[in-house]
């Protein structure tokens, strides 16, 4: 089970980082409209459930995807009650720790009670997935409404010309203990069906752990990797497409392209077949990612049109009801005048 433990905490982060980046949008744009749900649905689910209705396959097949939407969801409604006790006189820090805290009694009260098994009526792979990553997108929430703090702290430590040294390798001593702690306590079992059960409460130990050393000086936050921006803007395309053009054989093999290139052919013949199928695999990924965002904005957009045109109706009917109610007031008070 070699980085079986590393790919779970891979694919713990990925819907970790659907609470921390939607929580932080919400947060700034309070933007809790019909357009913003419509364009992040068709964004996450539109290329998966396209290929799943087209090549007959199960959409259980990309799981993220379920996990990305009910994060996502989750994330909105969260921010949505903070905004609601806002509007009651609550704070900032006090609305949000309310809200964020009752998701997290909903939470307890779904995943932790018999009620989960709710999940079995789509499939057994849905729920395991959902309890692998029960609590990963309201982590993510959770970090991101300490982020102003950590940001603050940063400041402090890193702005001036002077750096705390003492801060910087204490952040950094104590990022690499969460993830030798979690890697020597949990990540080095010999059985993954012990760890699965564990994994939803200790993933973020080593998320943690490395958010620390990666932001653990001035030049490390300011460090950027193009490459992985370039491969960031189509991870959901290359994981779907994953499934279908890089591996095969139950995602336990790459295509064999180049004659000999099986797995008992020469390593550089190998490296070479698989450099061809990734040659295939990473421009059509940003090809399926251009559609989407084409059929994203075009939706998007027309909903905006006809929620304008809903509005203008709207605002229509009052005006002709002010009118009416006018009228007949001005000719209730001409009777009276004649009487």
């Amino acid at each position: 089970y070699y980085v079986y433990y590393e790919i779970r905490v891979f694919v713990s982060a990925y819907v970790w980082m659907t609470g921390f980046g939607n929580f932080l949008y919400f947060d700034k744009k309070q933007d809790f409209t019909i357009d913003r749900v419509v364009s992040m649905w068709l964004r996450i689910n539109y290329f998966p459930i396209l290929l799943s209705f087209a090549l007959g396959c199960p959409l259980e097949l990309y799981y993220v995807v379920p996990l990305h939407t009910v994060g996502f969801f989750i994330t909105m409604f969260t921010c949505y009650m903070a905004t609601i006790f806002k509007g009651q006189g609550m704070g900032y820090w006090k609305s949000n720790s309310l809200a964020i805290f009752i998701m997290l009694a909903i939470h307890i009260a779904f995943y932790e009670t018999p009620a989960v098994n709710f999940l079995k009526i789509f499939s057994d792979e849905y729920h395991f997935r959902f309890q692998a990553d029960k609590y990963s997108a309201w982590m993510g929430i959770l970090s991101a409404l300490f982020w102003r703090r950590f940001k603050e702290y940063m400041q402090w430590a890193y702005a001036s010309s002077q750096p705390k040294l003492l801060a910087m390798w204490l952040q950094r001593l104590a990022g690499a203990f969460l993830i030798f702690f979690w890697y020597y306590g949990f990540g080095y079992m010999s059985d993954k069906f012990m760890y699965n059960p564990l994994h939803p409460y200790v993933f973020w130990i080593p998320v943690a752990g490395w958010l620390l050393l990666r932001n653990s000086s001035k030049y490390l936050c300011e460090l950027h990797s193009t490459a992985l921006e370039f491969l960031g803007k189509i991870t959901l395309e290359t994981y779907v497409l994953q499934f279908h053009v890089f591996m095969s054989k139950n995602v336990q093999h790459i295509p064999v392209i180049l004659p000999g290139a099986n797995a008992d052919g020469p390593l550089w013949l190998k490296t070479a077949n698989m450099l061809l199928c990734a040659s295939i695999f990473v421009p059509l990924a940003l090809w399926a990612r251009k559609v989407t965002v084409m059929t994203q904005n075009s939706v998007t957009d027309l909903v905006g049109i006809l929620m304008n045109r809903s509005s203008s109706t709207e605002v229509k009917v009052n005006h002709e009801e002010a009118a009416a109610l006018v009228k007949s007031e001005v000719e209730g008070t001409a009777a009276v005048d004649k009487v």
